[in-house]
């Protein structure tokens, strides 16, 4: 992923992948079953961030212990998670600041979840803590733009995205693959602020937020990049030890 940049104003620089997967559940679930028997897991798994990378030895020793059944639905989870995540943000077409602000949220809420997850698994107390603080500014993220929102006339998001469901049962599976560590809590914290990093992009260059209300999205924009340096430099401090 292309380093996130500070906010500079109306322009935006919106992070990209080279990689694609279709969407289809039935042709992913082929591509799945034709990796496998041609023993290329490791081309499903050499598409994720390099926080995963780390960790793909020790899966893949993992992943030779389970059934065929189980290879096929965890690659096609692997592959349904890259594919959703390169066409992240090409989806919306309305053109409106309530659209716009629907689709934001439902990222925000996936952050929401996403650290809550991490709360629930985390067994050192300082980066409990450090979720804990991270699910309060999700919740005050989601506040505030739910306020907007129902000034535009919608009604309150709580809701999640389908590429955030389809990480987190990924992350399912890759927990009985290698074991839950606070290495692997962190890579999964690293992707998730990327997936956040990436609506708020989208949702300030599609140009339908102004006024005071494009200044919160631009704050919140900038609170997440710090908190995704702040993850990066953790997850590097543990790879050390």
């Amino acid at each position: 992923m292309t380093q996130p940049q500070q906010p500079t104003g109306s322009n935006y620089s919106s992070t990209s992948s080279t990689q694609s997967t279709s969407a289809g559940g039935g042709s992913v679930l082929d591509q799945a079953s034709q990796w496998l028997g041609q023993g290329r897991v490791s081309d499903l798994l050499n598409q994720l961030p390099q926080s995963f990378k780390d960790t793909g030895n020790q899966a893949l020793t993992s992943f030779n212990k389970l059934s065929t059944t189980q290879k096929v639905v965890g690659g096609a989870l692997i592959a349904l998670g890259v594919g959703y995540l390169a066409t992240s943000g090409k989806s919306r077409k309305n053109g409106s600041q309530a659209a716009t602000l629907h689709e934001l949220l439902l990222f925000v809420n996936d952050r929401i979840e996403g650290y809550q997850r991490a709360v629930d698994e985390s067994q050192d107390p300082q980066l409990r803590g450090y979720y804990k603080q991270l699910v309060s500014q999700s919740q005050r993220f989601a506040n505030e733009l739910n306020q907007y929102l129902r000034q535009q006339g919608g009604h309150r998001e709580t809701g999640t995205t389908l590429k955030g469901k389809l990480y987190r049962g990924w992350m399912e599976t890759k927990a009985a693959l290698t074991g839950y560590s606070e290495q692997a809590i962190l890579g999964s914290n690293v992707y998730g602020e990327e997936w956040a990093l990436k609506a708020y992009e989208d949702a300030l260059n599609d140009h339908t937020l102004t006024g005071h209300l494009r200044q919160v999205v631009e704050q919140q924009y900038a609170q997440s990049q710090k908190t995704y340096y702040e993850l990066k430099k953790l997850e590097a401090k543990h790879q050390s030890l």
